[in-house]
């Protein structure tokens, strides 16, 4: 799809750009990646980790048939056990495209990265890892009839369940939410639509966060362009379901998800998603939807809500292709007047994530949560 000069340099940055129906959307390129780990730090303290599933009435009767018990990782610190008594802030971490919550803790290596955080003089938490991959690879953490609505599995059912059985810090001041690439993505649009909930924002290297415009990427040669999407629209009216997606290239993958998160459609079955292409002719009112979900196009409505929040960080690799719409986002956050913080870091989309976490998110919501008492 991308000509192989673009598609070498993209990798190397660890993204690729997606084009489809005129639009082009950044996304991590995939499947496990490697990442530097941080030294374990010495006398570090052991968390303990419970695997549940948590149930989301927001995500049951879903058109694509994803299941509405969802894997959740949680991180305990280490004096849970023994003070009782006690309670604790909770951060919940939102994975990226193409991997579930599982394979997020090995590219942030946590419970390593949580113990030297602790070790190293962050306040004690709970991290909460919930898994939002679907057929396609990821549901964009969007509300979609034909996905399920993840916003609110993330912001209502999980925070409910986590708060009933655990002791947290029941209030929006006591929770952060943080994310990377697509999570990064969710943080940035759940935390607009939910400071009720959250108190505090980190939005890591986040994906998809600007409006792209109609036609080919820079340097590419229109014919392909054109050609590359006539066989993308045959691959998909070839479908009869999302499972037919499993052997689909990652380029693909990460459209349908798109698709399925952005233009759902009940009455078109049997994907019930509407494809921005439609015998090879650009569909206007589907590019719009995708449009309208794009933060940098929606988040002067949601201003009011960002005030709310104590703490706004972000950060994004130097050699990252997603650094340019952060730059932007920090700068609208700027423009209104919202106090927030940008770090570019050196590094590519993945490389430092671990480091990151470790050295950066935590010591920030250890800052920035009610460790205990939000008086």
């Amino acid at each position: 799809m991308l000509r192989e000069g673009l598609l070498a340099a993209m990798r190397c940055s660890g993204l690729v750009l997606v084009a489809m129906a005129g639009v082009v959307w950044p996304f991590a390129l995939v499947a496990q990646v490697q990442t530097e780990v941080p030294p374990v730090v010495p006398n570090a303290k052991p968390v303990m980790v419970e695997r549940i599933k948590v149930h989301s009435k927001a995500i049951e009767g879903n058109l694509e048939g994803e299941t509405a018990d969802r894997d959740v990782i949680v991180f305990l610190p280490p004096s849970y056990a023994k003070e009782k008594h006690r309670r604790y802030p909770v951060v919940y971490a939102l994975h990226g495209f193409s991997i579930g919550a599982e394979q997020w803790t090995h590219e942030i290596h946590v419970p390593q990265t949580i113990e030297g955080a602790f070790a190293e003089g962050a306040q004690e938490m709970i991290v909460v890892l919930p898994d939002s991959k679907t057929a396609y690879g990821g549901s964009m953490y969007s509300s979609s009839a034909t996905t399920g609505d993840f916003e609110k599995f993330v912001a209502r059912d999980l925070v409910t369940y986590v708060d009933a059985h655990y002791r947290t810090v029941a209030d929006r001041r006591g929770r952060g939410l943080a994310g990377h690439s697509m999570g990064g993505y969710g943080a940035t649009r759940i935390g607009m639509k939910y400071p009720e909930v959250f108190g505090s924002l980190y939005i890591m290297s986040p994906c998809c966060l600007a409006p792209r415009p109609a036609g080919p990427p820079p340097g590419m040669d229109a014919q392909r362009y054109a050609d590359a999407e006539k066989k993308l629209e045959g691959d998909v009216a070839a479908m009869k379901s999302a499972a037919d997606a499993a052997d689909l290239p990652f380029f693909t993958k990460a459209q349908l998800a798109s698709a399925a998160a952005w233009s759902p459609d009940p009455r078109n079955p049997p994907l019930y998603f509407d494809w921005p292409m439609k015998d090879g002719v650009s569909q206007p009112e589907v590019a719009a939807k995708w449009t309208a979900n794009a933060p940098l196009a929606f988040i002067d409505q949601y201003i009011g809500n960002l005030r709310q929040y104590r703490a706004i960080a972000m950060d994004v690799g130097d050699e990252d292709g997603l650094r340019f719409d952060t730059e932007k986002l920090h700068r609208t956050l700027e423009q209104y007047g919202i106090e927030n913080s940008l770090e570019i870091y050196h590094g590519t989309h993945t490389s430092a994530v671990a480091d990151r976490f470790q050295n950066h998110v935590l010591p920030f919501f250890s800052r920035n949560l009610c460790l205990e008492d939000c008086r």
